[in-house]
Formats: structure tokens, C-alpha cells, sequence
């Protein structure tokens, strides 16, 4: 009789999860579809709590079911890999995803503008829908590291369009990945700073350098900052543009939901920027240059829902140390700093900052190993973390 070899069938079940994951990343449009039936069950009972609904299920539902499923640990093998990468199924479903938001989007708008909504409803449909200009800017995310393909890149100003984040793909690119953990990063959070004095820092920091990035590379073909040719610019303008019609369309009620769907979309943003990063530094060698940023310079989760219906966005060790590779062969490393919930439940957590140290601070410290000059802290809270925690190093 043959033998049970647990690890065999560990391993069995590893390469079908993986085979079958490719039609669990469908999960990601439903997302996109959540403002859509929030506002057909507003209009179908008449009761404007409806629009309130993909708030409680963002940040409570999902951050359950992330803890009922638990964390997915299974990596491609190098010839799934490279299967996988030549597979443009998985680029597909972000196309998908990308006319999704704007149909969620342009849904919300005329569900706003055509049935009479009370003003604490009218606020639950732009937060709702500026959750899911979020999701859409995770998908923005995806497809814009691929320079390479002119479809793919186009896919990703649309639906970062949506919320008008259109200096993102030139900052994240050229600035977040070259700068990330380090003091010199607007993008990456410090030890002791709060979300909300990171938001303060961080949001005019990128606008900035998107700025700055986008007109040095004009000024170096010969051409005006403030031209047609600055990518900035157009995706500004055709945000602008579209917004321009919807209120001509629709009313001057629908610009101030677009414009709270925008913000609060940054601000989704925003918080990923703040977890991801947290207090990690790189260490500098005796030129003052930071060493290449490896996967122990993010904060990783591998929680199985929020990873599919963030497309893999929550490996981040693994995008930052290789920022090309596409979402569906991203791996998980041991060794990595954990996140300990999935992003939307870590979300939550960051709006509390009390209860965001508590968690978070030690796990800081154990990644440098108690040594305080290893760390990125706020300057302001330097000296308090120092008289706290003290250092190991000497």
C-alpha cells in the first residue's frame, strides 16, 4: 500500500489553487459592481441607507472574511512563471476592471442626479464610490508599470482618470520606486507619524514631485512644462473634461459627489501609501547611497480575499523588488515584514492612530531588531521614540 506523503499532497493542492486562482482574480470586478447595487437597492426600496453600504462592507466585511479564509502562501513554480506571463488573460481582466469603475462611476453620478436623496445619503454615495476610485487606482497601479505596452498604459490613465490622480503614474514610477524607504520619499510613513499628519506630507509631496519628474524629462526634449506633451496634464484634462459633461448633462449636483469620490479616492490611496512602508528604512553605505530596495523593505500580506480583489497588490515585498513582474506570478516571502490583517481591515486600524502604534510600533522594532537607527521616524517624534524604546545600537 502506498505510503501518505503530506507534503506531496501539500503540494498538489498548491499547484491546483494555482491553476485555478486565474478565475478567482474575476472576484476583482465585483468590487467595481459594489456602488452599482448599492444604488439599484436605493432606488428599489426607496432608502437612501443603501448608498452608505459599500463603506460597512469595505471596511468590516471583507477585513472578516480576510480573517474566515485565511492567508494564501502558495507561489508559482519557475515554469508556471513563465507561463503565467504570457498568459494575457490576467491583462484582461484589468481592462475589464478598468471600464467597470467607470461604469460604477458614471451610475453613481446619474443615480444621484435623478432621484431626490437626502444630503447624509447623497455624502454615503461619493464615499462609496470613492472607495472604489481606490480599487481603480490599485488597477491604475497594476497596469502602469508595464511602460512597455501602449494598451496597457493607456488603460491606466483612463481609470486613473476617475478620480483625477493623473500625475500617479509618473510619480510612483519615478519617484516612489527610486525613493521608497527612505526619509526622502513623500510616499513612505514614518514611525510615530500618523496617517493624518502623513496625508499633510504625503499628498502635496507626490503632487510635487510628479511635477517636477514630468517637466525635467520635457525640458530635456526641449518642451513646456505647461503643454499638451505633459502626461500630467492630459489626464488631468480629460478628467476635467468629463466632469465638465456630467454637470452639463446632469446638474451642478453632480460635481460636488465627483469631487468627494475623488478625494476620497486619494485618500484610499493615501492609506495604502501609509501601510505599506511603515517605518522601514534602507540602509546607506559609506557614500550615503541606499541599498537596492529589497523585499524586507514592505510591509507584506498575503491575506487570500483582499489579494485577489486587489490583484495581488498586497505582495508588495515582491513589487518593489521587482517591479515589472505582473500581478498573477508575485510571490510570498518568509522572511518579509508582515502585515497583520489585509489591507481594507490595516485601513481601518490606520484611522486610529493610538491603536495603529500599539500594533505596529513593536513589530517595527522587531524588523530592526531593536535598534532605533535602523528605523524611519518622524523627526518630530524622534526624541520621544528614543526616551520609549532606546536603541540597541551602540
Amino acid at each position: 500500500m502506498t505510503s501518505f506523503n503530506p507534503h506531496y499532497w501539500a503540494d498538489a493542492l498548491e499547484r491546483k489553487w494555482i491553476k485555478h486562482k486565474r478565475y478567482w482574480y474575476l472576484s476583482s470586478l465585483l468590487l467595481a459592481l459594489l456602488p452599482l447595487g448599492s444604488a439599484a437597492l436605493a432606488v428599489h426600496f426607496q432608502q437612501g441607507a443603501w448608498l452608505w453600504s459599500v463603506v460597512p462592507i469595505t471596511y468590516f466585511v471583507l477585513p472578516l472574511l480576510d480573517q474566515c479564509f485565511g492567508r494564501d502562501h502558495a507561489n508559482p513554480s519557475e515554469a508556471e512563471v513563465a507561463e503565467l506571463k504570457q498568459d494575457r488573460y490576467f491583462v484582461h481582466v484589468l481592462y475589464c476592471a478598468t471600464a467597470l469603475h467607470w461604469v460604477a462611476l458614471i451610475g453613481m453620478a446619474y443615480t444621484v442626479t435623478h432621484w431626490a436623496w437626502s444630503w447624509p445619503a447623497l455624502l454615503g454615495a461619493a464615499l462609496s464610490a470613492g472607495l472604489i476610485n481606490g480599487v481603480g487606482i490599485a488597477i491604475g497601479h497594476e497596469l502602469g508599470h508595464k511602460l512597455m505596452d501602449r494598451q496597457q498604459v493607456l488603460a491606466a490613465k483612463l481609470v486613473l482618470a476617475c478620480c483625477g490622480y493623473g500625475h500617479f503614474m509618473v510619480e510612483h514610477n519615478k519617484g516612489h520606486h527610486k525613493d521608497v524607504a527612505t526619509p526622502a520619499d513623500p510616499a513612505s510613513s514614518r514611525m510615530g507619524e500618523s496617517i493624518y499628519r502623513f496625508a499633510a506630507r504625503e499628498i502635496p509631496g507626490t503632487l510635487r514631485r510628479g511635477w517636477i519628474l514630468e517637466a525635467t524629462r520635457l525640458q530635456r526634449g526641449g518642451k513646456r512644462s505647461w503643454s499638451w506633451h505633459n502626461e500630467i496634464l492630459q489626464q488631468w484634462g480629460f478628467t476635467l473634461a468629463v466632469y465638465a459633461l456630467l454637470t452639463l448633462f446632469w446638474g451642478v449636483l453632480v460635481l460636488p459627489f465627483l469631487l468627494i469620490a475623488a478625494a476620497f479616492g486619494w485618500w484610499q490611496l493615501t492609506s495604502a501609501n501609509y501601510i505599506e512602508h511603515y517605518g522601514l528604512l534602507r540602509a546607506q553605505d559609506a557614500n550615503g547611497r541606499y541599498q537596492r530596495c529589497e523585499p524586507q523593505h514592505s510591509w507584506n500580506s498575503n491575506f487570500k480575499i483582499s489579494n485577489l480583489l486587489l490583484v495581488h497588490l498586497q505582495r508588495h515585498s515582491d513589487h518593489h523588488a521587482h517591479p515589472n513582474l505582473p500581478y498573477q506570478v508575485l510571490r510570498d516571502y518568509d522572511s518579509v515584514p508582515q502585515l497583520p490583517q489585509g489591507y481594507f481591515g490595516m485601513f481601518l486600524v490606520a484611522l486610529f492612530p493610538a491603536l495603529w502604534f500599539a500594533i505596529m510600533d513593536p513589530r517595527v522594532l522587531e524588523w530592526a531588531q531593536g535598534d532605533l537607527n535602523r528605523i524611519n521616524i518622524d523627526p518630530a517624534r524622534r526624541a520621544a521614540l528614543f526616551r520609549r524604546y532606546g536603541s540597541a545600537a551602540v
